[in-house]
């Protein structure tokens, strides 16, 4: 194991948004339980000259990001051209707000000094004129999206007792610096490493190597990302300690490792390997100790992933006849291997739901291409969340189970990462430029308070 010192403008963290404590007072209803609430979420007031421009983007990236959890409803913001705009809470015109179905309102206000922002955020309940949340923020200019994203996980947690993803972001490879792989004849396109919001916001370049890296896996922490490097004779893993600048090589030989996949507690990662002659699936713990072999057939078995208990690994075998990949079960340890009875001919890239979801997604063949599926453990049933839009693969959950990302050729033919609902509802596309794969959820950052 080496561990190097590495220069790169994603080794410090984004500079931390300061908040006052909020201030709730009643919980927002729309009087029916089966209706989600109505929210509205207007331009914020800039209260100097400067923050105009914040105080369009924050509710609009707020509007984002409520909308995306699908807990309220929004009202589209096309329709508050008809309200008056209030400069101040003692303005707001809650019968106004009430006409077109408000439950709740948004009032922020922006006053901003030099490169700093200072955020107030008021939820207000249309019926009763009574707040029920309000905060205050500060943060860099740069960063004030996270500001939008934190009210939007804070008012999730407080108002519907749901942990939002807001503040999560994705890793992926890309092809989008256009650069040929160094070191060979060939004519092949680097794929560097990349992370993102969630909504593709912020897009930061992790690697700077002109291969091919490959499979970016977060740690529990959020803090590192294990990834397969083609940067030697042989692809190897490292890892990424984003935060400090360190890059670590936990395999090291002339032997071929991919596909890395931390634990849910974070002391683990899971890998494949060729080292004993077969394609065999290996762990090893996240300091480079302890590595054991899992799996020894003599056909390929690959793309393991965790059961979020870390008791049972889901992963990907050709060992079946035809040889062609299918999904199996088995005990942390290696023992107890059996297929997963999924009814694809073909199935390949599976991840495990988190809690509570009991289910098992992964992209399924279906003769043209691929289609994200999932396998729920307890009722035995298979449902597609994709639908033959170009070809659908590498999926992965949010840190929620209500998500997945993935990546699909649907526009254009080239690979893309998208975002959708479990249900197959509520798609977005994350990225547009070069071709960009091997999406990975980043954890939930714990709410401060």
């Amino acid at each position: 194991m080496l561990a190097v010192t590495t220069s790169a403008a994603w080794q410090q963290p984004p500079p931390p948004v300061s908040q006052q404590p909020s201030q709730i007072a009643a919980r927002i209803t729309s009087g029916d339980p089966a209706v989600p609430p109505r929210m509205a979420v207007p331009d914020f007031v800039p209260l100097t000259p400067n923050a105009a421009d914040v105080a369009r983007l924050l509710p609009q990236v707020l509007w984002d990001d409520l909308n995306f959890e699908r807990e309220f409803y929004l009202i589209p913001r096309d329709v508050y051209k008809s309200i008056p705009a209030a400069r101040m809470p003692e303005q707001i015109p809650f019968a106004s707000w009430r006409e077109v179905g408000a439950d709740a309102v948004v009032f922020g206000t922006v006053q901003q000094t030099g490169d700093n922002v200072s955020v107030q955020v008021r939820v207000y309940n249309v019926r009763s004129q009574q707040q029920v949340f309000g905060q205050e923020f500060t943060s860099t200019v740069r960063n004030a999206r996270r500001i939008a994203h934190m009210v939007s996980d804070i008012v999730h947690e407080e108002q519907r007792t749901l942990k939002g993803v807001a503040r999560t972001r994705l890793a992926f490879t890309s092809t989008r610096q256009r650069q040929s792989v160094l070191g060979t004849v060939e004519t092949r396109s680097a794929k560097e490493v990349f992370i993102a919001d969630y909504d593709g916001a912020n897009q930061q370049q992790i690697t700077t190597t002109r291969q091919l890296n490959l499979a970016p896996a977060w740690s529990a922490d959020g803090r590192s990302i294990a990834y397969t490097s083609y940067r030697g004779v042989q692809p190897t893993i490292l890892i990424s300690h984003i935060f400090t600048g360190v890059l670590q090589h936990l395999t090291k030989s002339e032997f071929s490792h991919v596909l890395p996949t931390y634990s849910p507690d974070g002391q683990r990662i899971l890998f494949t390997s060729t080292r004993n002659g077969n394609v065999d699936i290996y762990v090893i713990n996240a300091d480079g100790t302890g590595e054991r072999r899992l799996t020894s057939h003599p056909d390929a078995d690959t793309s393991p992933a965790w059961s979020p208990s870390g008791n049972e690994i889901v992963f990907a075998s050709d060992r079946a006849s035809p040889a062609r990949p299918r999904l199996y079960l088995m005990n942390a340890d290696g023992t107890n291997q059996r297929p997963l009875p999924v009814p694809d001919s073909q199935a390949d890239r599976p991840t495990w739901a988190p809690a509570p979801f009991n289910e098992i997604a992964y992209a399924g063949w279906t003769g043209a291409g691929w289609d994200i599926k999932a396998y729920d453990l307890s009722t035995r049933q298979t449902r597609s969340i994709t639908h033959g839009e170009g070809s659908n693969e590498s999926p992965v959950y949010s840190p929620t189970g209500r998500h997945l990302a993935f990546q699909s050729s649907r526009v254009g033919g080239r690979f893309q990462i998208f975002t959708i609902g479990r249900d197959g509802v509520g798609l977005r596309q994350i990225t547009r430029d070069g071709e960009n794969q091997w999406p990975d959820w980043s954890p939930i950052e714990p709410l401060k308070r």
